[in-house]
């Protein structure tokens, strides 16, 4: 089948790409930036690569008619904590307008359970996307999903970390909401399941795990599996927006993101049937089965995706390609380079910087910015990074962007997210001659873009001197 992919890039896109590849399936990828599709080289021969942004006037020419089937996995609850809906809302006729000019039979649509009579604005907001997309020239298949539970989900990742991080919480009263947990493997099954079967054809499906658990139960079962021992205290005096701050400083999630999690999790979230899992005669995994193989792929090194990668995760939600050429007029820059014996060796450690592995130099300084960055509202250190030495472009790194991730080339680009007055790069590469060049490049916004500037000057001799030369395996 040829099967338009719709969100490619995003946390399920990723996923899914892969296996319908493996299918021997035609797929066509679309996206905002074709430079974000962060995949392998094998796999990105293996698709084509269509640039559209559904929340600008549609150019249905782009296009082509022959689609069998395509899946629709655009969401906007991360970008905005007042008009998201507006925007899903948008994406989804535009989508519909895109739709008309081709011969699509089926459309799946990955939505969230909305059996409840008052409904947070993100559950709405889904539910009012489904009913527009089933105006649509096509058959509309519609999975509503329960929280998502795999490597690299934020629902994971946050649960990992006030696990990690806190064994004593004081929690808001919202931890004692019942939900209904699925494990992202078996999301994907039902995923592919339902792909060309017309027993399936506009219909709206719950897709859950087997286990009704409260948010307080998931963060205990979290802790069995991992053996680490958590006290948790309920308390009835935290507002919404307290547990917003309360979850953005703790854990790995955005304050949008967090703001509108924490406004849907006062909702119960319990499938009303499973009558998607008797037609393709397969049963879900316990949450605690879908902790354990979650924890597998990432000490195998084998997170496919991190929400944590997308945009929306910092400073910038589109049109990052405009500052992958580095300006020279009116910046302020810090060069240094340094002959390297061994350039492979040294590409292999600028490939691994962040995350765990550090800065190679003042990693106490490196994280004291972090925190005084998400003191301001910025995405600190947070995010660390998906794989420890791989990177593509588009990678969440820290606080920074990877603009450009040029192995061949020797070559690593990274564009600031973190909260400044100005607009900051760092560069990595090595020339022929086998120097390795260190540029750090700022665009000051201003007086106090400069004042900013010179009063870093101090760190960054120590800072960029001493991460250049342990890079080079001088030290």
């Amino acid at each position: 089948m040829r099967i338009l992919l719709t969100g490619a890039n995003g946390y399920i896109g990723m996923r899914l790409l892969p296996l319908l590849i493996d299918s021997n399936h035609e797929v066509i990828c679309c996206v905002r930036d074709k430079n974000r599709l962060s995949v392998d080289p094998d796999v990105r021969a293996r698709v084509s690569i269509i640039e559209i942004d559904f929340l600008q006037e549609p150019n249905p020419d782009i296009l082509p008619k022959n689609i069998d089937a395509a899946y629709y996995l655009i969401h906007s609850m991360s970008s905005s904590t007042s008009d998201f809906d507006e925007k899903e809302e948008i994406s989804a006729k535009n989508f519909n307008t895109y739709l008309e000019h081709t011969n699509v039979k089926q459309v799946i649509y990955l939505s969230g359970i909305v059996n409840e009579k008052n409904l947070s604005k993100h559950l709405w907001s889904r539910k009012n996307v489904e009913e527009t997309l089933y105006k649509g020239n096509y058959s509309l298949t519609v999975l509503r999903s329960g929280i998502i539970v795999g490597s690299g989900s934020s629902s994971f990742e946050i649960i990992r970390d006030l696990c990690e991080k806190l064994p004593v919480m004081i929690t808001p009263k919202w931890v004692n909401t019942k939900t209904q947990p699925i494990a992202i493997r078996d999301v994907l099954s039902f995923m592919t399941g339902v792909l060309g079967n017309s027993k399936c054809y506009n219909e709206s499906y719950d897709i859950s795990g087997p286990d009704i658990i409260s948010y307080k139960q998931m963060l205990k079962l979290y802790a069995k599996v991992r053996g680490i021992k958590i006290f948790i205290f309920t308390v009835p005096v935290m507002t919404p927006k307290l547990s917003s701050y309360w979850l953005y400083f703790v854990t790995s999630t955005s304050y949008k993101l967090a703001l509108n999690l924490v406004d849907s999790m006062k909702i119960p979230v319990i499938a009303n049937d499973n009558r998607l899992q008797e037609l393709l005669d397969f049963s879900t995994m316990p949450y605690t089965k879908a902790l354990e193989l979650a924890f597998i792929k990432i000490e195998q090194n084998q997170v496919v995706s991190s929400w944590k990668d997308s945009m929306i995760s910092g400073r910038f939600q589109n049109d990052i390609q405009r500052y992958v050429t580095v300006p020279r007029r009116g910046c302020l820059t810090d060069r240094k380079k340094i002959k390297v014996a061994h350039p492979d060796k040294v590409i292999e450690r600028i490939w691994a910087i962040g995350g765990k592995t550090g800065w190679y130099y003042g990693n106490w300084m490196w994280k004291i910015r972090g925190h005084v960055d998400k003191f301001f509202g910025g995405v600190g250190l947070r995010r660390g990074r998906t794989h420890p030495d791989e990177i593509f472009s588009g990678d969440a790194l820290d606080f920074w962007r990877v603009l450009v991730a040029d192995k061949s080339n020797r070559r690593l680009l990274l564009f600031a997210e973190m909260k400044v007055p100005g607009e900051a790069w760092l560069e990595f590469d090595i020339d022929n001659e086998n120097v390795l060049h260190q540029t750090a490049t700022f665009r000051p916004r201003g007086i106090w873009g400069r004042f900013y500037w010179y009063l870093m000057v101090p760190f960054h001799y120590f800072i960029f001197g001493g991460m250049i030369k342990n890079i080079a395996g001088k030290k």
